[in-house]
C-alpha cells in the first residue's frame, strides 16, 4: 500500500498525536484559531484515519457517521469545511448538502467511491463545492481542503461597526453610544462582537457558549441569558424593549442593526 492512502488495515486504529499548527485561521480579529472540520462518514476506519490525519495537521475536527447527528454538530460547532461521504444510511451525503444549503454556504467537499461523471455533476449541483474519489491519497486530500478554505475566506473584517447611536471598534475594544463610551466586560465585548458579525442571524445559546466560553469549560446555558440580560442594560436605549437585541424564542439570540 502506496504511503499516505486513506486504505488501512482493519481493526488498526491510529494513535492520535498532538495536534499540528498548520492549520489556523488568521482572520479572526482577536486571535488565530484552527479551522473546524466535521467529517460525515459511515466508515469508521476511514473516519478515524481522516481525523487523525487533519489533527496532525493543526485541524480542530467533529465527526458524525450519518445525516441526523451530522445536522446537530453542524448547528453546534459551525464547521469551516465539511468532508462529506454520499453513501450514508438513511439520507444520502446529497440530501444533507441540501439540508445544510438551507442555512449556510459552508465550503463541502465530497467523499466517494462513486467514479460516474453524473454523480459529479449532481454533488456540484447540489451544493457542494469539491469532489474526491475514493481511494485518494492524504496529500490531495489536504491540497484540496486549503484550496476550498482559500477561496472560502471572508473579506477583511471591519474593524469599526456602526449600528444607529451604537459605534463598535474592535481594535481598540470600545463601544460607545451616542458619543460616550460604554464600559464592557471581556465576555460582554466578545458575545457583542460575535452577535455583530451577522446582523440578523441567529445564535443558539450552545454556539455563544462555544464560542466565547470555549468547549472546555463547563458553564450552565443560563449564563448566556445572564450576559445577554447585562448587555441589554448597557447598550440598549430601553432594555425592557430591545432595539438591538432579540430573544428569538427556542432558538436563541439575534442582533438587529
Amino acid at each position: 500500500m502506496a504511503s499516505g492512502e486513506w486504505r488501512m488495515m482493519r481493526g488498526a486504529t491510529p494513535s492520535l498525536s498532538p495536534r499540528g499548527q498548520g492549520a489556523l485561521d488568521e482572520g479572526n480579529p482577536s486571535t488565530a484559531r484552527a479551522y473546524r472540520v466535521l467529517i460525515v462518514e459511515d466508515d469508521t476506519v476511514l473516519l478515524e484515519t481522516l481525523r487523525y490525519n487533519l489533527e496532525r495537521e493543526g485541524f480542530e475536527v467533529w465527526t458524525a457517521t450519518d445525516a441526523e447527528s451530522a445536522l446537530k454538530t453542524f448547528h453546534a460547532h459551525l464547521p469551516d469545511v465539511i468532508l462529506l461521504d454520499v453513501m450514508l444510511p438513511a439520507r444520502s451525503g446529497f440530501e444533507l448538502c441540501r439540508l445544510i444549503r438551507q442555512h449556510s454556504q459552508v465550503p463541502i467537499l465530497f467523499l466517494t467511491a462513486r467514479t460516474a461523471e453524473e454523480d459529479r455533476v449532481l454533488g456540484l449541483e447540489m451544493g457542494g463545492d469539491d469532489y474526491i474519489v475514493k481511494p485518494f491519497s492524504m496529500r490531495e486530500l489536504m491540497a484540496r481542503i486549503r484550496a476550498i478554505l482559500r477561496r472560502a475566506a471572508p473579506e477583511p473584517v471591519p474593524m469599526k461597526r456602526q449600528f444607529g447611536e451604537l459605534e463598535i471598534d474592535l481594535e481598540a475594544r470600545r463601544v460607545l453610544r451616542n458619543g460616550e463610551e460604554i464600559t464592557l466586560s471581556p465576555r460582554e465585548f466578545a458575545l457583542l462582537a460575535l452577535l455583530t458579525s451577522h446582523p440578523g442571524r441567529i445564535f443558539s445559546r450552545d454556539e455563544l457558549l462555544n464560542r466565547i466560553w470555549g468547549l472546555n469549560v463547563f458553564v450552565s446555558p443560563r449564563t448566556v441569558d445572564v450576559h445577554i440580560r447585562w448587555l441589554r442594560i448597557k447598550i440598549e436605549p430601553d432594555p425592557e424593549h430591545p432595539r438591538y437585541i432579540h430573544t428569538v424564542r427556542g432558538l436563541g439570540y439575534r442582533f438587529d442593526g
